[in-house]
């Protein structure tokens, strides 16, 4: 929860006009953990919005700013007072975390009072959990889960934390025994904050993250209707207060920014290992293949640190494909209860459109209305998880609802800045790491096998974005041809001679000239984006040690749903948090056996088997210089998978992969003791 809050302390002080955007929390299981944190939240800005204002403090998440171990030169207003202000400022943000550490304790202590209080005269109140007041029981999920107060079951809640600041600024307090902080000269206003928990109902599909954004898009569109949206996922911060500037610099760019359906930013980590072991960071994609379709249609939606414009997630059409008459426009577009039965939903779509327009007051809508669009029934016969929103019932929503706002004409646009825009958490264990590429690879060829297939897409998909997407979509494919060449080097392990192509010089320069070529037109790629060598060889390793376990159970998840099984579950991705970097980097170290492991497991037994046996073949047959050196020809591939599978072997390894020597030992003894026994093995036979 640390890390959420943080999210929105960022978000809450970045550097925008802050009568012109509202911030609005999801919490999908309706806890009151988390919108008790969020009034926390929301007191400790009071002061830390004026602060990061003053002293133009980056980055603006408290948790990062405390700990980053270098900042750049002061460019506030008040450098006198900065040491006083910053000491006084982490006293307070320290007490703010402790007041979080405590809030299940004190939410759990309160209920329980309340219930001995209240459970001679009322029975169903035995098991409530009660809110700050002591005499309103939550609507939400309770410690104790009952009837309508369980994860899963709880009607809608809408709290506006923070109401829509004036337009003037309002300046803070002077210093005081009471306030000892001085903000008499900064704008002291905070941006509209808003608490969600949708309503959640047995019986329904409710669509994890997608239907949770869905059911955001509406209630905003109510409350504050900005042209323009931001989404982020809960461990992901605000790391440049200017990025949103820079996000609607491209929207509103003359040239393209009318056709800009979204501006998606890289995705950038901390506290992952400094050799990037398992290539979270994954620099390739983000920072070349991202950065190559902006030349094409635009880069695809990857889940957060995206803007998008607010009409093309209703289904509207880009400007460059809208007919020209009007009325013709809003019929070709508008179906009869495309967006659900409320009036005041659909009178706001006209003005979302206006991206020039003043922001205005928020409307006065009902409660009731207000609630309706929050119920699992709201979207019932609707196109929403279909041409509207967020799309449904497939593991990859983001790419899936990036690919829809391509193939309906709409461009985007790739950005990247110093310092990074935003920063997040990922998932630094092996075998949390690894589920996360099976819902990537599994989603993917869900996606081709759909309706969303990009060989179904009409003539507004550019044939160039066409061609990644069908790439996007179908590379776990290549699990079948990477395997054989996996397993072409195991000829050791058989009698007999292996013949290589003949005549082998020829077919020995063929086999360099074509290699020599791809690793060539890979230098150049990494070059062209800034990256280094080793975010290249990151992802060439973390590729291969894909195909071993993770896109063969991806192949395996489609194949069951063509027979109309379920398929593989796939399991969400594990991020925490923790207070150190020594502590966040000891789940670096810890190994979680399960079936995902096994493929890779066996791929390295068989190589590490075929050099051992190599070995023995050459003792017993007391093989000559020159047969030693023609075998070479053949170790090299099962060396060079032991070296592609090396963070593999690391992850495996647990703790022991501190000391990486120790896997070298172990390799070497494999070999030595595979090769003794083919040798025994050899004199025995007659």
């Amino acid at each position: 929860m640390l890390y959420t809050m943080n999210s929105i302390l960022s978000i809450l002080t970045t550097d925008y006009p802050v009568d012109k955007y509202a911030t609005y929390f999801s919490d999908d299981g309706g806890s009151l953990v988390h919108y008790e944190g969020l009034q926390l939240a929301a007191e400790f800005a009071a002061s830390w919005v004026p602060f990061c204002r003053k002293h133009c403090v980056e980055p603006r998440a408290p948790e990062s700013y405390f700990w980053a171990k270098m900042r750049g030169e002061y460019a506030g207003s008040a450098p006198k007072e900065f040491l006083d202000d910053h000491r006084r400022m982490r006293a307070a943000y320290e007490e703010f975390k402790a007041r979080l550490d405590g809030l299940s304790a004190a939410i759990e202590q309160r209920s329980e009072v309340c219930n001995r209080a209240n459970g001679k005269d009322k029975e169903e109140c035995a098991n409530a959990t009660w809110m700050a007041d002591g005499c309103t029981q939550w609507q939400g999920t309770w410690i104790k889960p009952a009837k309508g107060h369980r994860k899963g079951h709880h009607p809608a809640i809408l709290q506006v934390m923070l109401d829509q600041p004036s337009k003037d600024p309002e300046l803070g307090m002077t210093a005081s025994s009471d306030h000892p902080l001085d903000f008499s000269a900064v704008d002291a206003r905070l941006p509209m904050l808003v608490y969600i928990a949708r309503e959640k109902r047995p019986g329904y599909d409710h669509q994890k993250k997608a239907g949770a954004m869905n059911v955001q898009l509406r209630v905003s569109a109510l409350l504050s209707n900005a042209p323009f949206i931001i989404n982020f996922d809960g461990d992901h911060y605000v790391n440049n207060s200017q990025a949103f500037r820079a996000a609607m610099c491209l929207m509103l760019d003359p040239r393209d920014g009318a056709d800009t359906a979204f501006v998606q930013f890289p995705q950038r980590f901390d506290d992952v290992d400094p050799t990037d072991r398992y290539c979270n960071h994954n620099r390739m994609f983000f920072d070349a293949t991202l950065l190559g379709l902006n030349g094409i249609q635009g880069p695809s939606f990857v889940g957060t640190g995206c803007m998008f414009r607010r009409v093309a997630l209703y289904s509207a059409d880009p400007p460059r494909w809208r007919p020209d008459d009007a009325k013709e426009a809003k019929a070709s577009h508008y179906r009869p209860n495309m967006f659900g039965k409320s009036t005041s939903f659909i009178n706001s779509m006209p003005a979302a459109a206006n991206q020039e327009r003043s922001v205005p007051s928020p409307p006065t809508v009902g409660e009731v209305e207000l609630a309706d669009t929050m119920t699992c029934a709201y979207e019932d016969g609707t196109e929403w998880g279909n041409d509207v929103g967020w799309v449904y019932n497939i593991a990859t929503e983001d790419v899936v609802t990036g690919f829809r706002l391509h193939r309906t004409g709409w461009r985007s646009t790739y950005c990247a800045m110093e310092p990074d825009a935003f920063r997040g958490t990922a998932p630094i264990n092996l075998t949390e790491r690894l589920y996360q590429i099976l819902r990537w690879s599994g989603g993917s060829l869900e996606m081709f096998f759909s309706r969303f297939c990009p060989l179904l897409a009409g003539r507004r998909l550019h044939p160039m974005q066409r061609v990644a997407y069908i790439n996007m979509t179908t590379y776990p494919v290549s699990t079948f041809f990477i395997l054989m060449y996996y397993f072409y080097p195991v000829m050791w392990l058989f009698q007999g001679e292996f013949y290589i192509q003949r005549p082998f010089q020829t077919f020995a320069l063929f086999v360099v000239v074509i290699i020599a070529t791809v690793e060539l037109i890979g230098m150049v790629e990494i070059r062209w984006a800034g990256l280094t060598l080793l975010d290249w060889v990151r992802n060439e390793q973390f590729y291969i040690i894909g195909t071993t376990g993770v896109y063969p159970m991806a192949m395996l998840h489609i194949l069951l749903r063509s027979f109309g099984i379920k398929g593989v579950s796939f399991k969400l991705t594990a991020k925490k948090l923790t207070s150190g970097a020594r502590e966040r980097l000891a789940e670096l170290y810890d190994v979680q056996w399960v079936l995902l492991l096994v493929p890779t497991v066996v791929v390295m037994a068989v190589n590490v088997a075929a050099i051992g046996a190599a070995a023995g073949k050459a003792i017993a047959g007391r093989w000559s210089a020159a047969q030693v050196a023609g075998a070479a020809s053949g170790l090299v591939f099962n060396v060079w998978m032991l070296l592609l599978l090396y963070p593999f072997a690391l992850g495996i390894m647990g703790r022991w992969s501190k000391r990486p020597y120790i896997l070298f030992v172990v390799l070497v003894t494999a070999v030595a003791a595979t090769a003794s026994v083919y040798v025994a093995l050899a004199g025995s036979l007659p």
